[in-house]
């Protein structure tokens, strides 16, 4: 090969390189919080009953509550519009590997979730209670629903699932799709109880006042409750939410939007526990 020819050579192969650099630039993936700016839609999780956080009206299909509020207040940060994906509590997850959301709220995180997903700093602590049906005995320790007769009501994949095995582990756990659904199993009597994070078991007894009482178990039981959002390399979404999480919890904002999604069932500020921390 003459010089000429080796020129040739390398010229041709640096072009082919270069070529497929910038293939693979434009394949790339593209970052969350790019595509919420390009798109202008910021799409979330939504479950169904879950005041304060979730509220629909099935009147006109519409949305409120407290995480609808605060993801509008995201949403325009962002200068974007909310989108809805209505979910559960256990599949919110796998809605957001799919890269069906971009965000989900009061995401408890845990050293499994850690591995799938990233989170922000927390929005809110919240406590774990238990909902006992009409005329079983109201626990004052978690030990005292440690038995196998104890039927506990849980749904499935989410973190009132994994309190309710962790610590009463010899008791019957009966998984259900949804928190709903293990509501009733209380209610009609094929569980002896349900747990839920305090804020949730609160709004549930005011809209079912003949449900049964609320226990808050000793020892008392917090987690942080977070927004999820899918692993990134560019951490400019998920530091953009944890300044978002930091800032309005500090200023009282978060506490204002929780109060607002309470009225949605009838709760004012006083008729809520001091176990209810937000």
């Amino acid at each position: 090969m003459n010089r000429r020819d080796a020129l040739t050579t390398v010229a041709l192969a640096g072009a082919a390189i270069a070529a497929s650099s910038s293939a693979k630039a434009d394949t790339a993936p593209t970052s969350t919080l790019d595509r919420i700016k390009k798109s202008g839609v910021l799409r979330i999780a939504v479950i169904v009953g879950q005041e304060p956080y979730f509220h629909k009206d099935l009147a006109t299909n519409e949305w409120s509550g407290a995480c609808i509020d605060m993801a509008n207040n995201i949403a325009s940060k962002l200068g974007a519009k909310v989108e809805t994906l209505e979910s559960t509590w256990g599949n919110q997850i796998l809605d957001l590997q799919a890269d069906k959301v971009d965000l989900t709220f009061a995401v408890n995180p845990t050293p499994e979730r850690a591995l799938v997903i990233d989170f922000s700093t927390p929005i809110l602590v919240h406590s774990f209670t238990v909902i006992t049906k009409k005329g079983f005995a109201k626990p004052q320790t978690w030990a005292d629903l440690n038995k196998p007769e104890v039927k506990i009501s849980v749904d499935i994949g989410s973190t009132h699932e994994t309190i309710a095995r962790r610590y009463c582990p010899k008791a019957t756990i009966l998984g259900f799709k949804a928190r709903d659904e293990a509501i009733l199993a209380v209610s009609t009597g094929r569980a002896d109880c349900n747990v839920s994070l305090a804020v949730l078991s609160v709004a549930t007894l005011k809209k079912n006042p003949t449900l049964g009482e609320l226990a808050v178990p000793r020892p008392l039981l917090t987690l942080p409750t977070n927004m999820g959002i899918r692993a990134d390399s560019d951490r400019r979404y998920k530091d953009f939410l944890s300044a978002w999480a930091d800032y309005n919890r500090a200023m009282g904002q978060t506490r204002e939007w929780m109060l607002k999604g309470f009225e949605a069932v009838g709760l004012a500020a006083e008729d809520i526990p001091g176990e209810v921390q937000f």
